[in-house]
């Protein structure tokens, strides 16, 4: 009977430790690693570890288990088969660039399997369109750089048009020099 109940308190604790892991993430990748070596798995974590994000191999009924009883209804509903590693942690779209650039180094051993982000799920495909994107931190500058040209855009146009009545007075002034 004992053993029975530390079973079971074992479960609710993995169920929670799970929970915390994939409820309060601001996304989850979903991967396979399937043929992919120990050493090679560790050094793919060790990437995943220096953009911020966790790498954790879970049961894919724990995972629908805590989606379902977390009103995740999309994950819930999403079937996940075979070998799965969960990333969660870090920017979305540089973990997303890690997973690609690993999938190439490991010829396709690893690979994505979906994702998971505000509710929804994404495809394979999404996962790596999301690698295709360029950085927060170059849609900043891309931001900025707009945001910079339209005062700069504006100072330009206003600067011909006094730059033209200058012109115009200048010739003007020309013209009443050489009459005199």
């Amino acid at each position: 009977m004992s053993t029975e109940k530390s079973r079971r308190s074992e479960k609710i604790q993995m169920f929670d430790d799970v929970a915390r892991l994939i409820v309060g993430a601001q996304f989850v990748y979903f991967v396979t690693y399937k043929g992919l070596k120990n050493k090679e798995l560790n050094a793919f974590r060790d990437l995943l570890a220096k953009n911020g994000a966790q790498c954790h191999i879970l049961k894919n009924r724990l995972v629908r288990k805590v989606a379902e009883a977390n009103g995740m209804s999309a994950l819930a509903s999403t079937k996940l088969t075979g070998d799965t590693a969960v990333i969660i942690g870090g920017d979305a779209g540089q973990i997303a660039k890690t997973i690609e650039e690993f999938m190439k180094t490991s010829k396709g051993v690893l690979a994505p399997k979906a994702g998971y982000y505000e509710g929804a799920m994404l495809s394979d495909k999404d996962v790596l369109a999301i690698a295709g994107l360029p950085s927060k931190d170059a849609l900043r500058a891309q931001l900025l750089g707009l945001l910079n040209a339209v005062p700069t855009g504006l100072v330009r146009v206003l600067n011909a048009k006094v730059e033209s009545i200058v012109n115009v007075i200048n010739a003007y002034k020309n013209k009443l020099e050489e009459k005199a």
